[in-house]
């Protein structure tokens, strides 16, 4: 399966859970204890997995799931680290990906709309006055201007953008990650990702 499905398999189907590293305290000194990585390695060497210490009390999550869980906890620092294998893990869960507006195009439009009995009309300012002749008099009158505005904002949209990819990325860091550890026991990952630029097309 695709790097994706599997990531969706093991946190919507297998319930995996995010095991993050906890921040190290100052005032405890050199922690005891071995990493899930660890753990996950001597179950790979010895072939076999130990009963019990499971999350869920009574249910079992298929231990690729885990590995796979495991490995989004890795996610380095340069690629978002614990905030965005927070992120891949619930996106996963829901089963989505970020979403990159597709179809977005900035429009110009009236910051505000009023309605009454005539329709719909874009507010107006004052942001003058001029003295015109009319009728062959000299009058004043207000010079009227419609505020406007760019929605969706172009940045609005860049920014959605960006986060599709820095998730791909993310994606693209457990896929090899996964390859390259070679944990996995019943499930292969293929060389399947989401698209690099979907807008484009």
């Amino acid at each position: 399966m695709s790097v994706q499905q599997a990531l969706e398999w093991a946190f919507r189907v297998e319930h995996a859970q995010l095991d993050l590293p906890e921040p190290p305290d100052p005032e405890r000194e050199q922690g005891f204890g071995f990493g899930l990585e660890y753990v996950l390695l001597q179950r790979a060497i010895l072939g076999c997995k130990v009963d019990g210490g499971q999350y869920k009390i009574g249910s079992y999550t298929h231990e690729d799931a885990e590995v796979i869980a495991a490995t989004i906890a890795g996610i380095p620092d340069s690629l978002g680290g614990k905030r965005m294998a927070i992120r891949v893990a619930e996106l996963a869960r829901a089963g989505l990906t970020p979403d990159w507006m597709p179809g977005a195009v900035p429009r110009c439009v009236p910051v505000e709309m009023k309605r009454n009995q005539h329709g719909e009309r874009a507010t107006t300012v004052v942001v003058g006055t001029e003295r015109v002749l009319s009728r062959g008099k000299v009058r004043t009158v207000e010079v009227l201007a419609c505020p406007v505005t760019f929605s969706p904002h172009p940045q609005n949209i860049e920014a959605a953008r960006r986060a599709y990819s820095d998730w791909r990325g993310a994606v693209g860091w457990v896929r090899e990650g996964l390859l390259a550890g070679g944990l996995l026991r019943e499930i292969s990952i293929t060389d399947a990702m989401p698209r690099r630029t979907p807008w484009e097309t």
